[in-house]
């Protein structure tokens, strides 16, 4: 029994060594989101119902001054911010005769009775917080621990790489790829590593001048920081500490903010790479995971220290802005979307078009959890 409670309460042991980190993870970028809805609706004059950690059945809770209900919920997997004159936890818009049954007071702060541009701001926010709250992770850690770099300097040609093939030699300096200047060796391995099988264009500086070549990203798989097999694109060159003269860069606050855009958009822009190749099958399935693989990256950051485990945070919150954005019902994006299309044509959105619509995202959003829980549990 001592051994069995050892195992489940150590840090090495379930409940400290994953569930807290996991929860902890989870519950920062899901309470970030839910604020931006919150916060951005109040400041629009939007009532608020409930403000909810969870799904399901309610753990602990409180009711502030202006009525709205601040809880815990047992089902650890999301959140949500229910508006006055929501059908439900999704914002789901209710039919005639549910506004005709809100008092005039009720009405004044519905969220449906909004114009669209408050409505727009108030959704689009949850995703826009989580990019600021990625934002700010980075800002904090680049203004603690800088950041280290290499020069964009090729020190060996693996044989037979893409490399090799396109006529990369050992002493060549990286000066762009496909167009994009390059500072850095991360800079080259950022713009590489997820075009497996396309072709891109180098210029590399050599003996002086500048040559151009092409060549195709291969993937390879790696194992992360966190213990994670991914696969990567690479074109087989590798840089050493004589040619690179690593080096860490120190940031004020201003330079450390500015830093962290920077990167926090690098990150949206390989995400959406990533999710684009997916959608048309040329990326593993693998590279998917939902709670379990969340969980276990969690556990692992943990034991790594806590910058690794607010960096998990500062990555899952990209990711969750991200997904929410696209113009799926009932995600963020798929609100966005019929108010789009009801400022072109100046009235909302049928009941009718939207349930049907609502319900075919619903189906979307579920077999994709289904997709990414088989992932964790059978499929990779």
């Amino acid at each position: 029994m001592n051994e069995f409670l050892q195992a489940l309460l150590s840090t090495q042991g379930f409940v400290i060594g994953t569930l807290v980190p996991f929860l902890f993870v989870l519950t920062v970028v899901v309470f970030v989101h839910e604020m931006g809805h919150y916060l951005v609706g109040r400041a629009c004059g939007i009532g608020v119902d409930a403000f909810s950690i969870g799904f399901g059945p309610e753990l602990i809770g409180f009711n502030d001054r202006r009525g709205t209900r601040w809880k815990l919920c047992a089902i650890p997997l999301g959140g949500y911010v229910k508006f006055v004159g929501d059908m439900n936890a999704s914002s789901s818009q209710p039919g005639a005769e549910k506004i005709a049954a809100l008092s005039e007071a009720q009405r004044k702060v519905a969220f449906h009775t909004q114009p669209i541009w408050k409505r727009a701001a108030t959704v689009f926010a949850g995703p826009l917080f989580n990019f600021l709250l990625t934002i700010a992770v980075f800002a904090v850690l680049f203004s603690i621990h800088g950041r280290y770099v290499a020069e964009p300097m090729v020190a060996s040609v693996n044989a037979g790489s893409p490399a090799a093939v396109a006529g990369i030699q050992p002493g060549d300096r990286f000066v762009s790829v496909n167009g994009e200047k390059v500072d850095t060796f991360a800079d080259v391995q950022r713009l590489v590593s997820g075009r497996a099988g396309d072709p891109l264009a180098f210029v590399m500086l050599r003996n002086g001048t500048e040559v151009s070549l092409v060549a195709t990203p291969q993937p390879m798989e790696q194992e992360d920081a966190l213990g994670n097999k991914i696969k990567v694109a690479v074109i087989g060159v590798v840089n050493n500490e004589e040619l690179g003269q690593p080096r860490r860069i120190t940031y004020g606050p201003v330079g450390a903010l500015a830093a962290a855009v920077e990167e926090t958009g690098h990150i949206i822009e390989r995400t959406g790479q990533f999710l684009t190749r997916f959608a048309v099958g040329r990326e593993d399935k693998c590279q998917l995971g939902g709670p379990v693989k969340i969980a276990g990256m969690s556990a692992q950051a943990a034991r790594l220290g806590f910058d690794w485990l607010v960096q998990l945070v500062a990555l899952l919150s990209v990711g969750i802005g991200i997904l929410n954005l696209l113009p799926i019902p009932p995600l963020d994006g798929g609100h966005l979307m019929f108010y789009a299309i009801e400022a072109v044509i100046r009235r909302p959105v049928s009941e009718r078009m939207m349930e049907a619509v609502y319900r075919t995202g619903m189906f979307l959003v579920l077999a994709f959890m289904a997709f990414v829980f088989w992932n964790d549990l059978f499929g990779c």
